[in-house]
């Protein structure tokens, strides 16, 4: 029960500095939106700090599980975008909210030692996107007259971004999103005579 109870206070500190920020966030906050004294959050975690970092940790590893699968698979340029998206849904479904603090504050914290990772993890990130995309244009996939780094840039913005409204359980599965996204981003919305 310990290990549950724990989950349920990083979903919802998760919450918490998604909305509030991570600055902004007290531990009293945190204690509220739970139901407990503040105090009593210092049984499972001895800093906000600690909870911002499993937030964050757990979700970037679960990324990059997905991710380095998707690479070590070695499917074509179009594939491995279109694998890269819908993993990136799939990760929105599990961890809207880090996504979203991921957003807001990867920057600033990264500066941090305790938050390296972060930095580590974007450049990660970047390498496997930009290389993709770079390769599907070598090989005749993509657009050879694209800009790799801004073609990069509006892609990743563009699936980042749904954290801000997406909500897991709604409407659409983050498979059917990926595929909608991907639709616009490779075949584009006009009609093709």
């Amino acid at each position: 029960m310990p290990e549950e109870r724990r989950r349920e206070l990083l979903a919802a500190a998760a919450e918490v500095f998604a909305v509030q920020g991570y600055d902004a966030t007290t531990v009293r906050r945190i204690a509220d939106a739970v139901g407990m004294l503040a105090g009593s959050l210092y049984y499972h975690f001895d800093s906000k700090e600690s909870m911002l970092d499993e937030i964050l940790s757990t979700f970037l590893d679960e990324l990059w599980e997905g991710y380095d699968a998707v690479l070590a698979a070695r499917l074509g340029p179009r594939e491995t975008i279109e694998a890269l998206v819908t993993e990136s849904f799939r990760e929105i479904d599990r961890h809207r909210a880090a996504v979203a603090i991921y957003q807001k504050e990867a920057k600033h914290l990264a500066g941090q030692p305790r938050f390296g990772y972060l930095a580590d993890s974007r450049q990660k990130f970047e390498k496997a996107w930009l290389g993709t995309l770079e390769r599907g244009v070598a090989d005749g996939v993509f657009r050879a007259d694209l800009d790799i780094r801004l073609t990069y840039r509006f892609v990743r913005d563009t699936v980042w971004v749904a954290a801000s409204w997406y909500r897991p359980g709604a409407r659409h599965r983050p498979e059917e999103i990926a595929r909608q996204y991907l639709s616009m981003v490779l075949d584009g919305i006009a009609l093709r005579n």
